[in-house]
């Protein structure tokens, strides 16, 4: 089981000059979904989507070139990296220099892929290519002008309000107000989250008084998401059931974790004005 007492988080660092992969921290997905109840095989599948916006190295010149990086986690992957190492590991390329924007792109393949335990497909988008980045918002009704059922100051997740009934529906809801906290520092993580699903139809104040209840759950972001997967799934029994969660950035990274119960591809990469 990975220590988390042993990362970067929460902690005072110094940061590298020179490129070393051994700063990245990689943490064990396993324990958690155990929590959860989920075992070697996964009732989903679905990817993390990082997005890493300060990334710059120097070319072989010494020149500095900057990009933003999209960085590709199978759910499947044994692990996945503190978002803070990470950070500290793009921060020591800054004074790197590399042959070609490839020799950059390969680099973090690999050394991601190393510290994941599965392949990490990774993008750099050039300066010329940021106006066509795609932006949206969440899709599908909000959930935001419900009445929230119960006081909205639970301690945990209380998956005990999700209820379905009734109605057999296709449907896609969303909330800007989901709120969990970094499991080591405390420090919030916002994010919006939307649901899509096909069957009885779930009561939306009830899902809402559940996705709120995270305000002070302290969970990584791919946890958190695989939390309202399970929950949702057990407690509503959708016959078709993706996640998707946009978290805002800290320390120029946001994490977007998606996932799914069937075979349809992973959402478009699109940033909401949040982020």
């Amino acid at each position: 089981m990975t220590d988390l007492k042993e990362s970067p988080l929460g902690h005072s660092t110094t940061w590298a000059s020179a490129y070393d992969p051994q700063l990245l921290f990689p943490v064990e997905r396993a324990p958690q979904r155990r929590e959860l109840g989920i075992g070697d095989a996964l009732p989903f599948r679905g990817v993390d989507v990082w997005n890493a916006y300060e990334v710059s190295w120097q070319d072989a010149r010494g020149k500095p070139e900057v990009a933003i990086a999209t960085f590709v986690v199978t759910a499947e992957s044994p692990r996945i990296v503190e978002s803070k190492s990470v950070k500290l590991y793009l921060t020591a390329l800054n004074m790197t220099r590399f042959a070609s924007r490839d020799a950059v792109t390969d680099t973090l393949a690999r050394d991601l892929s190393a510290a994941t335990g599965s392949r990490v497909g990774v993008t750099l988008t050039a300066p010329e290519g940021f106006a066509a980045l795609p932006h949206a918002e969440p899709a599908g009704e909000c959930l935001d002008a419900q009445p929230l059922a119960g006081d909205g100051d639970d301690g945990a997740p209380v998956p005990g309000v999700l209820v379905a009934r009734g109605a057999i529906v296709a449907e896609t809801l969303f909330t800007r107000l989901f709120r969990s906290v970094c499991p080591v520092t405390g420090q919030p993580d916002y994010a919006s989250v939307e649901i899509r699903y096909s069957g009885a139809r779930i009561d939306r104040a009830g899902l809402l008084r559940y996705l709120v209840s995270f305000r002070r759950h302290a969970g990584f972001h791919e946890h958190c998401a695989e939390r309202i997967f399970v929950d949702i799934r057990q407690r509503c029994a959708p016959s078709a059931l993706a996640v998707h969660a946009r978290f805002t950035r800290r320390g120029g990274i946001d994490i977007n974790p998606w996932r799914t119960s069937g075979p349809e591809p992973a959402p478009i990469n699109a940033r909401t004005a949040r982020q």
